[in-house]
């Protein structure tokens, strides 16, 4: 039978893309809630019963009551002419299910008839009907949230398509079509600018199901965003042939991601590229103008350094793996190439290796390593010869030399017994004393200015590795490295990082 509850159903399972049966339960349950607010008791023990039914379409109320000769409480008992009238069978003493209710009289809650007539007398209030209509739309909605989590699950961690419905609160709306998610502010590019109608394309980054309804979020800043961008548009890198190593950005300016070729025939930038740089243009326009520096992948570590730092030359990489820090050397007229406006290049090209660069010309090289060689000679029993021998295998400041394992120095000045070096260390510690002390004293006595005092304060460095670094010319195949010691790679770069 076609009713209206039934049409109500027929029409919330097709557009929603629910079971038939979670609708049915949905209502069921509100009737229940119903029934629990009118009788102030549980359902279990309401004496009531909630059916759907299926044939005529409609959910009926049953109320459970006793059968007797004599009723002295119509609410709870029926007489036993009444009861044989709806099952002939019935005896006394046993219990029947009085239907009293069905979801038809819903239509009508406000006729005087209903009012006055069972509906009423069984406390269905027009406050208990408003109750359960919004137990069913919110059932309906659980539901639908369901099944949107099932049927997105798989998509987690994969782009999507869809439209800008609408702006609220810093978080676009997004339909996808057979749900809603949600793309906030903090998850696409500052410049990166939406109206409603909007097609879109975004990276499901995860499924919230901490509420009621699960929320699909979106993002247009994950590095897996920029990775599913990267696989749709290079085949070699959906293939497996080209794998996308690191990825540094910040979103809408610029990005450096490092690529890798695990077949020496194909060109893992050249491919990202494309010809006359189709694939990358691609990118770029949907990165909505931002520009990507697309570097190769080295497990050499001076010429990996050297191409994140593209386009600028670099002609020397002194790596500290024990401070998980290189020195960059470049010229003079490539130093501000290399830092970027803003810093920007200098803290990609780190975001990317996962190094800490401090880049330097061979100006300010040649210059510390004359303060550092004039500071080791006044060490007692130290000179030229000595002082180099030390710079080079990186005990460069006095703080160096003071958490300095002795049996790293005397390996170094293997001319030098246990006193000398102990006398070595002595004297670096009280000159290194007396130098914390000058510095603190004089911070004490400047005066803050405005922009100093906005500044975070800086961290106390911790102490250094027993050994610190030392430097060794190494070649382009990159040798064993220890992991206490530095070492020094001169670079001579190639062009084939490129940027678009």
């Amino acid at each position: 039978m076609s009713t209206e509850l039934n049409r109500v159903i027929e029409t919330v399972v097709k557009e929603k893309n629910l079971q038939k049966e979670e609708v049915v339960k949905a209502i069921e349950d509100a009737v229940i809630s119903a029934v629990e607010s009118i009788s102030k008791k549980d359902y279990e023990e309401s004496g009531f019963e909630v059916q759907y039914n299926y044939e005529d379409g409609v959910v009926e109320l049953f109320r459970y009551k006793d059968v007797l000769v004599e009723v002295s409480d119509p609410a709870t008992q029926i007489e036993i002419s009444e009861a044989r009238d709806l099952d002939p069978e019935v005896e006394e003493g046993e219990e029947i299910g009085v239907m009293v209710w069905t979801s038809d009289t819903m239509a009508d809650v406000n006729d005087s008839e209903n009012n006055d007539g069972m509906f009423s007398h069984e406390g269905f209030t027009r406050v208990a009907i408003h109750n359960a209509k919004q137990k069913i739309l919110q059932k309906v909605r659980e539901a639908e949230g369901r099944v949107t989590y099932e049927e997105f699950i798989n998509y987690k961690g994969r782009l999507v398509n869809g439209v800008v419905r609408r702006i609220e609160r810093r978080t676009l709306v997004i339909d996808l079509g057979r749900a809603e998610a949600i793309l906030p502010y903090s998850h696409k590019a500052p410049k990166e600018f939406y109206e409603p109608k909007d097609r879109i394309k975004a990276l499901l980054l995860e499924i919230d199901t901490e509420k009621r309804v699960p929320r699909l979020i979106l993002s247009r800043i994950s590095p897996d965003f920029v990775k599913r961008l990267f696989e749709g548009e290079v085949p070699e890198i959906a293939d497996g042939i080209i794998e996308i190593k690191a990825i540094a950005r910040d979103p809408g300016s610029r990005m450096k991601i490092a690529v890798y070729s695990h077949d020496p025939d194909v060109d893992p930038v050249g491919a990202c590229v494309g010809i006359r740089g189709a694939r990358v243009q691609n990118l770029i326009q949907e990165l909505q103008g931002e520009k990507i520096d697309i570097v190769p992948w080295s497990a050499n570590l001076g010429r990996f350094v050297s191409d994140a730092l593209s386009p600028a030359v670099v002609n020397k990489v002194i790596i500290d793996e024990a401070a998980n820090q290189m020195e960059v050397v470049v010229d003079e007229d490539q130093l501000t190439l290399a830092i970027g406006r803003g810093g920007q290049n200098v803290r990609l090209a780190s975001n990317l290796t996962g190094w800490k660069i401090d880049i330097k010309t061979e100006e300010q090289m040649k210059k510390e390593k004359d303060q550092s060689l004039a500071m080791l000679n006044t060490l007692p029993g130290i000179g030229h010869v000595s002082a180099t021998l030390l710079f080079n295998e990186g005990f460069r400041t006095l703080e160096d030399i003071v958490f300095a394992d002795s049996e790293n120095i005397k390996t170094v000045l293997k001319e030098m017994g246990d006193k000398e070096v102990e006398e070595i260390i002595a004297f670096a510690r009280v000159a290194f004393q007396e130098s914390v002390k000058e510095q603190t004293e004089q911070q004490a006595s400047e005066p803050v200015t405005e922009s100093e005092a906005a500044q975070e304060p800086v961290e106390q460095a911790s102490e250094p590795e027993s050994k610190p670094e030392t430097e060794t010319e190494v070649t382009e195949e990159q040798p064993e490295q220890s992991s206490e010691s530095a070492e020094e790679t001169e670079v001579k770069p190639e062009e084939d990082g490129q940027s678009s």
